[in-house]
């Protein structure tokens, strides 16, 4: 008994209350946020994977109103229209496969008159961080079959 009476000095009574603190906050702070990112990462693989046997709809539909919303990202639309020449815009500071790339987003101009923007994928950069050059949008009237993606939002600055 008298080898553990050290464990009654102040200073292990407060490393012991500082390790409970502790390990309470890991569990009731650290522990949630760690499982709602799994949840929220399961409730968009499992919208990706409705999306995929579902069949596509008109754009326009998900385009009414406030435009679309979190329930409708990754669904399957049909878009009728034309894209807008020399508008292509490069979206920098993206890794694909562990490589730098830029993405190239271009306005599509729909039937009805309304304009999306539709990424065509990425292109890497050539001699470090020089843009390379982009093939031209098809030209004249397209139907695309695409997912709908919600915006990234913007930064201030």
């Amino acid at each position: 008994m008298r080898r553990v009476m050290f464990l009654l000095r102040p200073s292990w009574l407060i490393l012991a209350v500082v390790v409970v603190g502790f390990a309470y906050g890991c569990f009731t702070v650290l522990a949630p946020w760690q499982l709602g990112k799994n949840t929220s990462t399961e409730d968009r693989n499992a919208r990706i994977a409705a999306s995929m046997a579902q069949e596509p709809g008109p754009v326009v539909e998900l385009l009414g109103g406030d435009g679309p919303t979190i329930d409708d990202e990754w669904s399957r639309v049909l878009a009728q229209g034309s894209y807008l020449p020399d508008s292509d815009v490069l979206v920098r500071l993206r890794s694909v496969e562990a490589q730098p790339a830029y993405e190239v987003l271009t306005p599509f101009a729909l039937d009805n008159g309304r304009t999306i923007l539709v990424n065509r994928g990425y292109v890497r950069p050539v001699r470090g961080s020089e843009v390379p050059e982009i093939p031209a949008a098809p030209g004249g009237n397209v139907t695309l079959e695409a997912r709908i993606r919600m915006s990234e939002g913007t930064m201030d600055g």
